[in-house]
């Protein structure tokens, strides 16, 4: 295969992140954290904004029926937990992944639907953020590379947008889905090269 895994690994994700996912809060993340543990909205609102676009790209690939609800299961589980919660901003984006994939999880045990608390996609009151979503655009493109991820193997699919989309550690991903960071490290690869071969076929580029 002509282009190398890393290659594929950083054009998928600015293919898939591009539209509204902003660069991380970086060096004000402690800060911001903790103005949203005191209250802040627009703090909390800058946290919201920077991760909720790759939140919703990964529930709608393990999570397709309930992403939404999903979500907003998430976030009601973040603000009760806030408070508490210590760490940086890997630290905080592995503990919000780790909430999203037990719901999403408990959604699909679940015969009846989840109750409705669909997390907002635009929440005011963050200026000056520098993690801030922007307008979503190219929802059709963003909307063909999803389908070729959520047709992977569904381990292979989910450790892509952990990795790629979430910007999750191996050991972080490993620990969260209960594999070895080799283990996680060969599931991505494997995936990257199915995918590089689905874009072959339909045309698709990062």
């Amino acid at each position: 295969m002509a282009e190398c895994a890393w290659q594929w690994w950083f054009g998928l994700r600015r293919a898939v992140c591009r539209a509204d996912t902003g660069p991380v809060i970086g060096a004000l993340f402690g800060a911001r954290l903790a103005e949203a543990q005191s209250g802040d909205e627009a703090a909390f609102a800058c946290l919201f904004r920077d991760v909720q676009p790759a939140l919703l790209r990964y529930l709608q690939v393990i999570a397709p029926e309930a992403a939404d609800d999903v979500a907003g299961e998430t976030w009601l589980q973040v603000v009760a937990g806030l408070a508490g919660f210590r760490g940086g901003e890997e630290a905080f984006r592995a503990w919000l992944f780790t909430i999203a994939r037990h719901r999403a999880i408990d959604a699909g045990r679940s015969r009846a639907p989840p109750p409705h608390h669909p997390a907002p996609r635009e929440w005011g009151g963050a200026a000056g953020c520098p993690g801030r979503g922007r307008r979503r655009a190219g929802a059709d493109y963003d909307a063909r590379w999803l389908a070729l991820i959520s047709a992977l193997p569904p381990d292979q699919a989910e450790i892509i947008m952990l990795r790629v989309v979430a910007g999750l550690a191996a050991h972080d991903v490993a620990q969260l889905v209960g594999k070895s960071p080799g283990a996680v490290r060969v599931a991505a690869h494997r995936g990257l090269r199915r995918l590089a071969a689905a874009v072959d076929r339909v045309g698709v580029t990062p």
